[in-house]
């Protein structure tokens, strides 16, 4: 386990052992409680139960915070994809398209520093744990639908048209080829790599412009 990692989920495991539930106990604490979990025992080996007794809270408060086990191993996603469409929002039209996408998805990747050894792990096991792996394809649905509206209203098109779902599918494929590389060595910078592709994917021209 990373030693940062590591660290931080010492920091949870003693504020639980002073007993009763943890008044700090948040969607984020859950998370990192049940990746400390995942990590050590194994994905499929681990049950709600065991996640919600680590965390010292009941079953019913557990699907309060997540709607399943699958949905820990993202984390704030929801939240972050949010973001992410706001912020593609607030851009406006005079920046050119793909230029907002990639500002836009290098801010959603963007973590404070304590996060990024918990969303190593966490990106590990989703794009390594089979049954991960299938609950992925709902979550990067989601992920490519924002990018898709977007790409569609820019070029006045339908979000069902060719040229959005390539762009879907296109930003997609760069970030999951930038998360490869970056789980593949600890000196690896994902951010860095993130903008190595969008900006190679100018650079050859590709690009769409409106």
């Amino acid at each position: 386990m990373d030693e940062n990692l590591a660290e931080s989920a010492s920091g949870a495991a003693d504020r639980r052992s002073r007993g009763g539930r943890s008044p700090s106990t948040s969607r984020d604490e859950l998370s990192h409680i049940a990746l400390e979990l995942f990590l050590a025992n194994g994905f499929d080996e681990t049950t709600v139960d065991e996640i919600a007794r680590a965390a010292r809270i009941g079953r019913r408060t557990f699907f309060r915070y997540y709607a399943s086990k699958n949905d820990l191993a993202w984390g704030s996603f929801d939240e972050l994809l949010a973001k992410m469409a706001a912020h593609l929002d607030a851009l406006g039209d005079s920046v050119a398209l793909m230029d907002a996408l990639h500002e836009a998805v290098i801010e959603f990747n963007r973590f404070p520093e304590e996060e990024i050894p918990f969303h190593r792990e966490r990106m590990r096991l989703i794009l390594t744990v089979p049954s991960l792996i299938a609950h992925s394809s709902l979550r990067y649905a989601d992920w490519r639908q924002v990018v898709v509206d977007y790409a569609a209203r820019r070029l006045g098109e339908s979000p069902d048209a060719f040229r959005p779902r390539a762009i879907g599918w296109t930003c997609l494929g760069m970030c999951l080829a930038s998360y490869e590389q970056w789980l593949a060595g600890d000196d690896e910078d994902l951010l860095a790599r993130i903008d190595e592709a969008f900006g190679w994917f100018t650079m050859r021209g590709t690009a769409l412009s409106d």
